[in-house]
């Protein structure tokens, strides 16, 4: 599912909110699950392992944060209705705005794609910085507490076993327990809730990996206020290597390469330049000759498989419980999905709340969240199966799939109508159906001259 097939928030909560609730991490899934939850609960908890900073940094736990992020159409827009005047909050924070149809240039089969017909704005800003706005504005809303510095050990459990009640933590002064209606596990790809499950007699879900073994180096350079441009040049199989360029806060632009399948880039200056020399472009190196560096630091981050756990198939599963963000799955960075999946998957837990209470909340949410999760499961996992080397299960339809968006993708080098269309399913605003219609399929498939 995408922003276009998920009803939107409804702002008006119940009028009775009771309860508490507590969240485990504050990631951006772990945020915006206390947004939604904030509605429904008298008193809601985050609990976060790292001391959190009082400035846009980036932090311990989250080590991908010094690295481009993207809020895609589908999460800009539904931070919009969570939080009202969001776009304007980052932008007076240094955020920038950047049209998809016409900043953006996304090169795909041997050319950039044509500039799209109508304006697709979005906000552009490094993850500290779109992380750090969020953490405001959860932080302001009442009943909210943020705790920091603060170890999740277990979960508590009920006498009959069935039930988790809350939590286990450790801080500077020892252990303690702390109650609750409903617990969220929003704490990544690190999260231990399946082990937990096995060790307490319920059956662990199916765990799906798709091995990429992607690295990126990142560095930022100087920009001039008024330029927007940016870049993004994707693997392209056989060609293991990629980069990308984006505006940032503080008149700078974020610039990474990444390659896939072991082919990583270096993390000294003239070995990051030389990277950028051979991309199948040479608009990223252009830049990094031509403006100046902010600083010497360039920062890795490897990713070796895109994992999804199938809780949706479990026939069982502890009341009072939910997994979100990426414990749940975790995509490709390349392709800049894991915000806005959070997002809405944040929202898919608003909707199942809102239609059927708390009892059996967890599976409910599960199988509801599973046609979000399979939207961008398969537009990363596709794109990572155009490489031999790629090994986990294949999508149905893959090849299929890869074989039209290649034709698609280089009509659209000259043909706006194809690349505003295929911006829309990139950004996880329309679903990749809506490229069938029979008008894209004709532009398609019909003869080229």
């Amino acid at each position: 599912m995408t922003l276009a097939t998920v009803p939107r928030y409804n702002p008006n909560p119940p009028a009775e909110k009771r309860g508490t609730a507590v969240v485990t991490g504050a990631s951006m899934a772990g945020l915006l699950a206390a947004r939604v939850l904030s509605d429904r609960f008298a008193d809601v908890t985050i609990i976060e392992r790292d001391q959190l900073p009082t400035e846009p940094v980036v932090r311990r736990g989250v080590p991908q944060g010094a690295h481009p992020h993207a809020l895609l159409e589908a999460g800009r827009a539904t931070l919009e209705d969570l939080f009202p005047r969001f776009g304007e909050d980052l932008i007076s924070a240094g955020g920038v705005v950047v049209d998809f149809a016409s900043d953006v240039n996304f090169y795909g089969e041997g050319d950039f794609l044509a500039h799209g017909l109508t304006p697709m704005e979005t906000y552009s800003a490094t993850r500290p910085l779109i992380e750090q706005v969020v953490r405001e504005r959860v932080s302001d809303l009442d009943g909210v507490h943020i705790h920091s510095g603060c170890q999740v050990t277990d979960y508590l459990l009920d006498d009959t076993a069935t039930a988790v009640e809350g939590l286990v933590l450790r801080d500077g002064e020892g252990h303690m327990e702390l109650t609750a209606d409903l617990v969220v596990d929003a704490t990544g790809r690190t999260s231990r809730t399946p082990a937990w499950l096995e060790s307490h007699g319920y059956a662990p879900p199916e765990v799906e990996e798709v091995h990429i073994d992607v690295a990126y180096s990142t560095t930022f350079i100087e920009r001039p206020a008024d330029d927007l441009r940016t870049f993004l040049i994707p693997p392209s199989a056989p060609h293991t290597r990629g980069g990308m360029a984006a505006p940032v806060e503080g008149d700078r632009w974020v610039v990474s390469v990444h390659g896939v399948h072991g082919d990583h880039p270096p993390t000294d200056s003239a070995g990051f330049v030389e990277f950028a020399a051979s991309l199948l472009a040479p608009e990223v190196k252009h830049l990094l000759e031509d403006y100046q560096p902010v600083s010497a630091d360039i920062e890795q981050y490897p990713f070796p498989t895109n994992r999804r756990y199938h809780y949706g198939y479990l026939e069982r599963f502890p009341e009072g419980l939910v997994v979100i963000g990426d414990a749940i799955a975790s995509f490709n960075p390349i392709y800049g999905q894991g915000m806005s999946v959070a997002a809405l998957e944040a929202l898919m837990l608003h909707h199942t709340l809102s239609t059927g209470g708390r009892e059996g909340l967890a599976l409910r949410f599960f199988n509801d969240a599973e046609a979000v999760i399979d939207t961008a499961w398969m537009l990363a996992t596709g794109a990572d199966f155009a490489f031999s080397q790629t090994t986990g299960p294949k999508p149905r339809g893959t090849d299929i799939s890869r074989w039209y968006l290649s034709r698609l993708t280089r009509k659209a080098h000259t043909d706006s109508t194809l690349s505003s269309a295929f911006f829309r399913v990139l950004t996880m605003e329309q679903p990749p159906s809506t490229l069938l219609r029979p008008g894209y399929l004709w532009r398609v498939l019909k003869p080229t001259r």
